[in-house]
This record gives structure tokens, sequence and C-alpha cells, in this order.
């Protein structure tokens, strides 16, 4: 097989994106519609970032970890169990959402992990919970490769970087609301209801979902079609395109820093600065409200920079640098004395890492991705993103058992990141080096 001249995956200008080859053709959604899904998309991100994120509020929480002996090495593995499991099946996550559609893969995924996490306030016991933390991570493996596969079948280029900023607001509202809210439910009630609720709160989601979105599952004889169409970017492309390592170099850069924040920012706030949890809270909810109100004017912002007539690529690069190195300023917070300061920079550093946001997300997964694997594309890179989960808690973990409970090298290790993140976004995301498609 031949490989045909690379387009770039962004080149749509349209509402609508353009067309996939070989497959089949569903009607164009309304306005009304397309935005509805993508906002109902959005909050479907928005759960399952409170589930993942719940059990860091759990872990600051001193009647939990009595009741399990947690020593912080139980709490790093508690913090990344989830992560391993997590990455272990994106790839085969976004595989199926390129051949079988958003709507019903999703669904079963979401069920699976709303009834494990409500699970989890039934555990006993530590391998209990890391069993659950096991399933959810699995489970919810499909929620981000199933929303880019909507937004690529759904959105073109000129509304992309706004469609992943919404999407992102998902993720960074998550946990900005799931931790005062996690933290309220353990304080007024007990640990176990807050996992309970936020379990029950999964269920409820699924109703407009399987009510109102489309079925957008292949009839059978489409489904030949589908299965060529995902095939003319076969895995070896996807390994060695520059672009995707990039990719996952920057989204590991990136989610270190924010799955550091969603996972040990209670425990930082509450046990260095001396905050209550609820005080915790709040400022956790503004470091990512923060964040993502960034992400979406920074998408916005660049869409009209593009539909201006700015080049895609070197547009959205110029927003990814310079929120990785807005970010490095966590560490001015955490080398000051003062606890106004320190606060200041944790919600300045995590905000100014919303210009990358969504211009990331659309960068690597829309603009220089060809159609037919966004999903797997996708979930090749947000391997990264969950090692990215994983490391963050158990080396922070590592980290503060080898310095005596101490966060300067915790703190240290995230301006490292962010830096190789800014480097690897400018050098290696570049059109001629995106994954090509095979002339089959």
């Amino acid at each position: 097989m031949a490989s045909s001249p690379q387009t770039p995956a962004g080149t749509a200008t349209g509402a609508v994106g353009d067309a996939e080859p070989g497959a089949s053709a569903l009607p164009p959604l309304s306005t009304t519609a397309l935005w509805f899904v993508l906002l109902l998309l959005a909050t479907g991100v928005l759960i399952s970032y409170v589930d993942r994120t719940s059990m860091s509020s759990a872990i600051a929480a001193e009647s939990f970890k009595t009741h399990f002996g947690l020593t912080d090495l139980d709490k790093g593995w508690l913090n990344s169990a989830f992560f391993w499991s997590y990455g272990l099946v994106q790839i085969p996550m976004g595989y199926v959402v390129d051949r079988y559609g958003v709507k019903w893969p999703y669904a079963i995924c979401f069920a699976l992990w709303s009834v494990a996490t409500a699970l989890t306030g039934m555990m006993d016991a530590l391998a209990g919970l890391i069993m659950m933390r096991f399933i959810i991570g699995a489970a919810e493996a499909i929620a981000i490769p199933a929303s880019f596969r909507w937004v690529r079948d759904n959105f073109g280029d000129r509304h992309s970087g706004t469609a992943a900023g919404i999407l992102a607001a998902g993720n960074k509202f998550g946990p900005a609301i799931g931790a005062p809210v996690a933290i309220w439910l353990i304080n007024m009630h007990s640990w176990r209801i807050m996992f309970i609720a936020t379990g029950i709160v999964g269920l409820i989601w699924l109703i407009p979902w399987l009510a109102l979105t489309r079925n957008d599952f292949p009839k059978i004889e489409a489904r030949a079609a589908k299965k060529r169409a995902a095939s003319s970017v076969p895995m070896r492309n996807i390994l060695v395109s520059p672009v995707v390592w990039g990719a996952m170099i920057s989204n590991f850069c990136y989610g270190y820093f924010t799955f550091f924040c969603m996972q040990w920012m209670p425990d930082y706030l509450h046990n260095e600065r001396g905050l209550s949890l609820e005080s915790s809270g709040v400022y956790t909810f503004f470091s990512f409200a923060g964040i993502a109100i960034v992400a979406i004017i920074a998408g916005w912002a660049a869409d009209r920079i593009i539909a201006r007539g700015g080049d895609p690529v070197t547009t959205r690069k110029c927003f990814v640098v310079a929120g990785f190195v807005g970010a490095c300023t966590v560490l001015l917070g955490v080398q000051t004395e003062s606890l106004e300061m320190a606060l200041f920079w944790n919600v300045f550093s995590l905000s100014s890492l919303g210009l990358a946001t969504a211009n990331n997300l659309a960068l690597c997964r829309i603009t220089l991705i060809p159609k037919p694997a966004v999903g797997l594309a996708t979930g090749v890179q947000q391997v990264a993103t969950s090692l990215a989960g994983g490391v963050a808690g158990a080396l922070t973990g590592w980290l503060l058992h080898i310095s005596n409970n101490n966060y300067d090298l915790p703190m240290m290790m995230i301006g490292v990141f962010l830096v190789i993140g800014a480097l690897s976004t400018w050098v290696l995301m570049r059109r001629k080096w995106a994954p090509k498609v095979d002339v089959i």
C-alpha cells in the first residue's frame, strides 16, 4: 500500500467535519443539536473527572486515612492505581470508537465506572479500594477517545479549538467542583456517602445521553466501509509519526502537572500550608476553574486567528508554549513564605496552563491527525496522559517519603516536565510529520 500525500486532518472549514473515506454518512446535526451534544459530552467528562479525583479528597481526610491505616506510599499507590488500567486500555478504546461509533460503547463504559465508584464506598480493605480504582480506570479510558471522535466527526478546524476548550472545561471543572463537594460530603456525612453519591450522579447522566444522542453504531453493510476507513491509517503510521511522539511527550508533561494538582493539591494545602480541608477545596476549585475558563477563551481566540488566515499549526503551537511557560510560575509559589502569595501562584500557574489546554488538544488530536484515525491516535496519546497520572501519584509519594514530607522536590519535578513539554511542542509538532494515510 502506498501512502498518500499528507493532508492534515484540520483542513475542514465548516461547522460540520469533512467526510470520512468509506464511512456511511449521517445527516448533519442542527447547530442547536451539535452544541447540545458537545455540552453533554463535556458534562460526561466532568463527571468522569469528579469520579477519578474523589480519591484525592478522601486520602486528605483523617477518617479515611485512619480507617485504612494509609502511609504516604499507600496514598501514592491509591492515587496512581486508576491510571495504570486507564492507560492499558486507551488504545483498544480508540479502536472501538473509530469502528463502532460513540453512543453505545460510551454508555456501557459510563455505567460500569459509575457503579464501581459507588461500590468504592462499600470497601473495607485497601485491596478492595485498589481493585475498584482499576475498574474505574479501565472503563473511563473510553471518555476522551469517544469525545474527540465525536468532535472530529462534527466540527471543522475553525471551531475545533472552541470545541476542545469546552471539553477541556469539563475535565477541569470536574476536580474544581468535585474537590469541594467531596470534602463537604465527607465532613457532613462520610467518605462512604461521598463515593456512593458521585457514582449515582453518573448513572443519572446516562438518561439524557441515551434519550437524546443520535445512534452512530454502523449498520452491518456500513461496518466494512467503516473498518476500511479506520485501517487507512494503520498503527505503524501512527507509531512512526514524530507528531504523535511529540504529542505524547507534551501530553505527559501537561498531565503530570494537572494530575499532581488533582491528586496532591488538597494534601499540599492542608498539610504543608496549614489550610483546613474546606479552604483547600475552595482554592482547588479556583485553580481548576481558572484553567477551564482560560482554556475556553484561548481555544476561541486561536479559532478566530485561524479564521482570519492564521496558520492553524503555528497559531496553536504559540498558545501551547505560552501555557507551559506560564505554568512554570508554580515554582514561585513553593519558594515564598507568604501563604497569600503561595496561594496566588498556585492558582495563577494552573490557570496559565489553560493557554495550552484546548489548543494542545486541537493541535495533536484534530489539526494534525487524519480523520479516520482520531480515536486510535487519541487512545495512543492518552497512554502518555494516563502514565502521567500514575507517575504523578507514585513519584510524588516517593519524593515526599525521601524528603520528610517536604513539597520542594515534587514542585521542582513539575518545572522540569513543563520545560520539556514546551520544547517538544515547538520542535516536533509539524505538519510534514503527521501520520500518513495509506492508499488502499
